[in-house]
Parts: C-alpha cells; structure tokens; sequence
C-alpha cells in the first residue's frame, strides 16, 4: 500500500488514558499534513511512522485542527471528539474519543499542543487551508470512480 502522508511537522507527547482506578501513559505522536491542511492525526501506540494504524502497530485518530485550537481555551466538539483545558491546573487538556467500541479519556499537555498548533500555523495559516485542497480534481476523481471519466470506465 503506497503512503500519501507528506511530511509536515511531527511532535512525540504522552498521553494519560485516565482509568477507575489508575493511569496508564500512551505513547502518540501529533501528525499535522499540509497536504490535509484541516486535520491532525494523533497516531497512538509504539509508532514511529505517522502512517501507524493503517497496520496492526497502533490507532490513528483524525481531530479538526481547529477543534484542538479551540479546546486549548474553552470546551469544543462533541460526538466522537470532545476537547477540554482542566479548570485546576494549567498544563492539563482533557481528550476524549468515543467509537463503536468504547471510548477513552486522556490527560495531555496543554502546552505541548499550543507549541504544536503554532508550528501547524506556520506551514498553513489558519484561514488559508482551502487554498491547497485541490477541490475540483478530488471531485472529478471521486464522480469518476479514479477512472478518466464520469461512468467509471
């Protein structure tokens, strides 16, 4: 399988998985793509590919990169991905991620995202992401099944 991630900025953090009775810490790496300019993939696990969970190494998660800005100072998403700072200490950001199969809390360092968000800004401002989405050729792509034209052929 051929990769189409681009390199952009990596930035490796450790993550609390907040249990009942205990915290286990998670390795991840924060992923930012400029060739997917509103994402951000947290690759979880013992990764040192930003491609990790395509394979059997570890779970990826897509989060709007506007969402993590927005969870920095205030409650954002909801559904599957909720971003929240902790009202007690400073350096703390809650990330929580439901899916079919469960869901997981996770303690993160609220400075180690701002200082990755600030790197994303300076390969793709915010504000200038649909300038490098090549919208009209993903369409023809996608109506014409990746083939030259509209019936798939």
């Amino acid at each position: 399988m051929t990769s189409r991630w681009t390199p952009g900025h990596i930035t490796p953090i450790t993550l609390q998985l907040v249990g009942p009775q205990s915290w286990t810490e998670v390795p991840a790496l924060l992923c930012y793509d400029p060739s997917d300019p509103f994402a951000v993939r947290i690759a979880f696990g013992e990764v040192d590919d930003p491609d990790a969970g395509d394979g059997d190494e570890g779970i990826a998660w897509l989060v709007g990169r506007e969402l993590l800005a927005a969870g920095l100072e205030r409650p954002a998403g909801d559904g599957d991905v909720r971003v929240w700072p902790a009202h007690t200490a400073s350096d703390v950001l809650f990330l929580h991620l439901r899916a079919p199969s469960g869901e997981a809390l996770f303690e993160l360092s609220r400075a180690t995202v701002a200082a990755f968000l600030r790197h994303t800004e300076a390969l793709v401002p915010s504000g200038s992401e649909a300038s490098l989405l090549h919208l009209d050729q993903e369409l023809d792509a996608l109506l014409s099944n990746g083939g030259p034209d509209a019936t798939g052929r």
